[in-house]
């Protein structure tokens, strides 16, 4: 097995485990970054992602002057990473001195870093856009179509991993709520219990009894149930 090879399987099989328990984002793109660089050739990249209003943040970056360039194309809200987001759509710029004109202010800064071409790739499942992979390189030269589709490949299982942790996060918030609706059910069903043997009157009754204790005290049901089940809350007769 090559180097190439060898490293090719050891990313992918680390950008696929995101669910678990220590799982951390940032830590995960910079991962990507980082493996871009050595897997590619080229001399920095970038990722951003969009927050829940749809708006850029830069997250991960192989190196500062990376970051840096990051920040300063969504602060100035141009570059190509803000077109492969907005259009969905690769962005290739392989000589920023001929073809970067789109973007004057990125470009002089981006040369002013020290490189000479980008490559910008939708993070994107489906209709769903959530970030962009920022590639620079450091002299006017096209990325082959092999590296370009190792790129995407890389920001697909990326993108799938990090989508795949998000719905895996709310099932887990949900069944969490769940689970304490239940056990908050099983209190006050208990308070009832109490109750109806206490002041001998019906389960129904009992609730009646319970929600207008609450109610009077300005207390959640939930707070007023649990007294009465540990004897630290008495509705008189």
């Amino acid at each position: 097995m090559t180097d190439l090879t060898a490293g090719l399987r050891e990313t992918f099989v680390q950008l696929a485990d995101t669910l678990v328990d220590d799982f951390d984002l940032v830590e995960f793109l910079d991962l990507l970054a980082c493996r871009c660089v050595e897997l590619l050739g080229v001399g920095g990249a970038g990722l951003v992602l969009a927050d829940a209003r749809g708006a850029l943040t830069m997250v991960a970056a192989s190196d500062e002057k990376t970051r840096l360039l990051e920040v300063f194309q969504l602060r100035n809200s141009e570059g190509p990473c803000l077109d492969c987001h907005r259009d969905a759509e690769p962005v290739d710029c392989p000589d920023l001195a001929k073809t970067g004109k789109s973007w004057p202010k990125f470009s002089k800064e981006a040369e002013k870093a020290g490189f000479r071409s980008v490559y910008a790739l939708p993070m994107r499942l489906r209709e769903e856009v959530i970030g962009a992979l920022s590639l620079f390189g450091t002299s006017p030269a096209p990325l082959d179509a092999a590296g370009l589709c190792l790129a995407q490949a890389l920001a697909d299982v990326a993108t799938i991993g990090i989508l795949h942790h998000r719905l895996w996060q709310r099932q887990e918030i949900v069944t969490a709520q769940l689970q304490t609706a239940l056990n908050s059910r099983v209190i006050i069903e208990q308070a009832k219990g109490v109750l109806a043997e206490r002041l001998r009157v019906s389960v129904d009754d009992a609730f009646g009894v319970l929600r207008a204790y609450a109610r009077s005290n300005n207390r959640k049901i939930l707070s007023v149930a649990a007294g009465i089940v540990d004897r630290t809350v008495e509705i008189p007769r």
